[in-house]
């Protein structure tokens, strides 16, 4: 990762290349957008790979929060303005290449509801190698599983907000889906069952901080990817069946491993009220992961069936990128070394 000398003193975290350098400028700085001509075409012709670029994954970040409005330091005025959407257009469009040549995506399956499920859980099928979910439950030490959460803080301090992009893009029997899914994941309606404060709890009882972007620092940029890419698909409205798919596969992976990391926190004798969010996601995302597979994305192939292979692309795209992730975490602890870029150390939390 390069790290340029100036840091945003309105931010927890700083700019890893020039061109997120100059998009913090103009988000927190105040600078003239004119300053971002030929950045980010600059940041892609760079780019290696754009799905592991420190510079792209972190300008896609800031520029994502803006719709979010998690950062209340970035200006909202700017919001729409065109310079910056022109600039996410050009680092989507490296970032998506970058995918479609990555990702291996299935057969496309006969736009039914059953063989769209049956597709998916082919697809989700518990790999037989190398698990990250099983390592914490078995081996993983104290110090790692507070590194666990520091790598998930990116993504769960925000859960469901991604994918809620798409309920108004939808219709019928899928929209009824999405948001039967959504109202579990934000509480049904109470404060205190919403998914990104029972995880905002755990973090706090682990000492660490709840502040959105605290961590971003620390995590690498395939971390930021797994989010980036759940934001791309559900703020383009090209990519509807991209961000079915993508749920659909994360809400058909998430049970089991939810369960292995509550019972590698009970080894340390983590108590239960901080288990709490794993365990709750045992059973939540049991059921989820049906209705997302049959009457989510089934439904949705169904009704329109020209979104059937983009609904295999977001699910293969979901369990590339996030198997990706988890697989740096997992071979560098392996490795002995820690699966964070900073140390926590170096963190005022």
């Amino acid at each position: 990762m390069s790290a340029p000398a100036t840091i945003s003193a309105a931010l927890p975290f700083s700019a890893r290349g020039e061109l997120s350098a100059a998009l913090l400028d103009v988000l927190v700085g105040g600078a003239s957008p004119d300053v971002l001509v030929g950045l980010a075409e600059a940041a892609v012709a760079r780019a290696s790979d754009a799905v592991r670029d420190d510079d792209i994954q972190l300008g896609l970040f800031l520029l994502y929060a803006q719709h979010y409005g998690t950062l209340e330091e970035l200006d909202p005025d700017l919001e729409w303005c065109p310079e910056l959407i022109r600039v996410r257009g050009q680092l989507e469009a490296a970032f998506e290449a970058a995918l479609r040549a990555q990702v291996e995506v299935p057969a496309t399956p006969e736009p039914r509801v059953g063989a769209v499920a049956d597709a998916l859980f082919a697809l989700t099928a518990e790999p037989g190698g190398p698990s990250l979910a099983k390592f914490v439950a078995k081996k993983a030490t104290y110090e790692q599983i507070v590194e666990m959460l520091v790598q998930r803080s990116i993504y769960t301090l925000r859960e469901a907000d991604p994918h809620t992009w798409a309920i108004p893009r939808l219709t019928g029997r899928a929209k009824a889906a999405l948001v039967e899914i959504q109202s579990d994941e934000y509480g049904g309606g109470r404060t205190e069952r919403v998914h990104q404060h029972i995880f905002a709890a755990t973090l706090r009882s682990m000492g660490l901080s709840d502040e959105y972007g605290t961590y971003v620092d620390n995590v690498p940029a395939i971390t930021l990817a797994s989010f980036n890419l759940m934001s791309m698909f559900g703020l383009n409205r090209r990519f509807l069946g991209a961000i079915v798919g993508h749920l659909a596969a994360y809400e058909m992976t998430a049970s089991i491993p939810c369960r292995l990391y509550a019972d590698g926190m009970r080894r340390h004798g983590i108590p239960p009220e901080i288990t709490y969010y794993f365990d709750e996601h045992v059973e939540a995302d049991a059921v989820h992961e049906q209705i997302a597979a049959r009457d989510l994305a089934g439904a949705l192939a169904e009704d329109r069936p020209e979104l059937t292979r983009d609904v295999m692309f977001g699910a293969a795209a979901c369990l590339t990128v996030d198997g990706a992730m988890g697989d740096h975490i997992l071979r560098s602890w392996k490795a002995g070394a820690s699966s964070l870029v900073r140390p926590l150390v170096d963190v005022v939390a």
